[in-house]
């Protein structure tokens, strides 16, 4: 077996897969990248059990075969070479060799039988979305989703398909984003909860790319299919919360301001807030938000005036700065409105401006009680 490939192209797709390969797997085989090779077509896969990802490459050659290599000393390697084609010769004393202009490099290799398969979706649902569209929607969610084992279903975002619209949400019981694009369907109803690993490297492969992305899922896995790659993984399981009954829907408290104002404002204030609950205080009156924090076991204290646009009566309402400072600087907008009803309900988020047609973001925020 033995193909010819260009150094740079093979290398920019294995740095894409490697990023689905643990650093600790208990099956060493998940150390290696699976090349699975049928002519001029060149099959590469990594796996973690939980997610599969694979893709496909044009190389030279009219030989067939499968072997794993190991990932990170072909990476290692890799990044070494100039752009120059590469030899891949697979001998028989169980070593890959791969000549380049200037050398010869021998690694070990397994038996590409020992790879874990990928699993076959059985009657699958499918949805068909720009690459960028659902960068969008994981970057605009993911960060709010949770660490706690004890509640998977809350470490994923939950994709919300309708023939309204895709929804997509995240929340750790402390804050929440809903994100809806109203321009988009899916030929049938269906919900299921994404893992954060997958989804943070979908971001990454497809920020800005115009690629049509197929979506296919049922009940235990989703697949993801663009431009020659395919990636399937395990859905988390289980039901997710009733997001919509958190949402307050009467909020006569409207404040609207210059976001990276406000945003620059509380990362200021914070700094002098206690370390362990980060609480700053929003005091509103007439048009002016009042923005102050203390650390009493320190002595440090804090106070901003910023002027607002506001409607509704004077209230104060504390808030986690950590929370608040990361859906800021989630958004995009120049102006911000925060929506509230009383000092012990959650306040809303969302951007005034720089949202394309049939986009919509829900940021919700739990208050923190305050000590007067």
């Amino acid at each position: 077996m033995k193909f010819i490939v260009s150094s740079s192209y093979l290398l920019k797709q294995l740095q894409v897969l490697g990023g689905i390969i643990n650093t600790n797997n208990t099956l060493p085989i998940l150390d290696n990248f699976l090349f699975n090779l049928d002519g001029n077509s060149l099959t590469v896969s990594a796996s973690d059990l939980e997610t599969t990802i694979s893709s496909k490459l044009d190389v030279e050659s009219s030989a067939k075969g499968n072997v794993c290599i190991p990932a990170r000393l072909l990476l290692d390697t890799l990044k070494t070479f100039p752009e120059q084609p590469l030899t891949f010769t697979i001998e028989e004393n169980n070593t890959v060799e791969i000549s380049s202009n200037h050398g010869k490099y021998a690694l070990a290799y397994a038996n590409g039988e020992e790879f874990p398969t990928a699993v076959e979706l059985k009657e699958p649902s499918e949805t068909v979305l720009q690459g960028d569209v659902l960068a969008t929607a994981i970057s605009k969610t993911i960060f709010a989703s949770g660490n706690d084992d004890l509640r998977p279903v809350m470490s994923g975002v939950f994709f919300q398909f309708s023939t309204e619209g895709l929804t997509f949400v995240a929340t750790d019981a402390h804050k929440l984003v809903k994100y809806t694009r109203n321009d988009l369907k899916a030929s049938q109803t269906a919900e299921f909860i994404m893992p954060k690993k997958p989804l943070n490297l979908l971001k990454g492969i497809l920020a800005g790319s115009e690629d049509e992305v197929t979506i296919e899922y049922n009940e235990s896995n989703a697949k993801f299919t663009f431009n020659g790659t395919e990636m399937i993984c395990r859905l988390i399981d289980g039901k997710y919360p009733n997001y919509e009954a958190v949402i307050p829907k009467e909020n006569p408290n409207r404040l609207s301001i210059d976001r990276n104002q406000f945003l620059n404002s509380v990362r200021r204030v914070s700094i002098f807030s206690n370390k362990t609950t980060h609480q700053i205080r929003l005091k509103i009156a007439g048009a002016e938000l009042n923005i102050s924090a203390e650390d009493i076991d320190y002595s440090n204290k804090a106070e901003e005036r910023l002027t607002c646009d506001y409607q509704g009566d004077d209230m104060q309402i504390g808030f986690n700065s950590r929370f608040l400072t990361e859906m800021l600087n989630n958004l995009t907008s120049d102006e911000v409105s925060l929506e509230m009803s009383l000092p012990n309900r959650a306040g809303i988020l969302t951007p005034i401006d720089g949202l394309d047609e049939g986009e919509l973001v829900t940021m919700l925020v739990m208050p923190v009680m305050l000590n007067n």
